[in-house]
């Protein structure tokens, strides 16, 4: 069961690594120290359940219902445009700020946000879902080995940029970090959404 496990794990890792809108969220909450954990936890209980539905044929029911996706695309992309502008405020309005000296976000308003990034976007849908679903099936008896871990490959990913990100605290120490953060967390939602859109 070795190898299922080591070729799941893999799979999500790479799947994950790639910069997008719900890492460069959990990266500034990182950054912030701000409700961290439940964060990370809320990202990797996530997938995992994604993955779950995935491995045990959720793709089948989404192909029977294919406005589930549309819709899907129209609230992300909506919702991406939304906090992308957000983010391009908050690069101008508070570029004179330090990170600590504005106020913390409540942690429900933080969790919501984690959750609309990760359920709101039909990427994630066609990663998780779809294609581990898809390749779950190649390993017969053993997909249960290969979903545990690409699940194990969303824990590890999240817990280590969430936490990892305070190793770059000495770089946004200076407000203009920050402002350049933002810039670039605008730049990567709104993209996300034009793929979306475009595709």
């Amino acid at each position: 069961m070795t190898a299922p496990f080591i070729a799941g794990f893999l799979l999500g890792l790479s799947l994950i690594l790639p910069i997008g809108a719900q890492n460069a969220f959990v990266l500034r909450v990182g950054l912030r120290g701000e409700h961290v954990w439940a964060v990370c936890l809320t990202c990797a209980i996530s997938d995992a359940l994604l993955i779950l539905a995935g491995v045990t044929g959720l793709s089948t029911v989404s192909a029977a219902l294919p406005w589930v996706e549309t819709a899907l695309l129209y609230f992300g992309a909506a919702f991406l445009i939304a906090y992308g502008a957000r983010s391009f405020r908050e690069a101008f309005r508070s570029a004179a700020l330090r990170p600590s000296e504005a106020a913390p976000a409540g942690i429900g308003r933080v969790v919501l946000t984690c959750l609309a990034l990760t359920w709101l976007n039909p990427h994630v849908y066609l990663d998780t879902v779809v294609l581990i679903g898809s390749i779950s099936t190649q390993f017969g008896d053993g997909k249960g080995w290969f979903a545990l871990g690409a699940m194990l490959a969303s824990f590890t990913f999240f817990f280590c940029l969430g936490y990892g990100a305070r190793l770059l605290k000495p770089l946004f120490a200076n407000p203009n970090t920050w402002r350049v953060l933002d810039i670039a967390i605008g730049i990567i939602m709104w993209v996300t959404a034009a793929r979306l859109l475009l595709n």
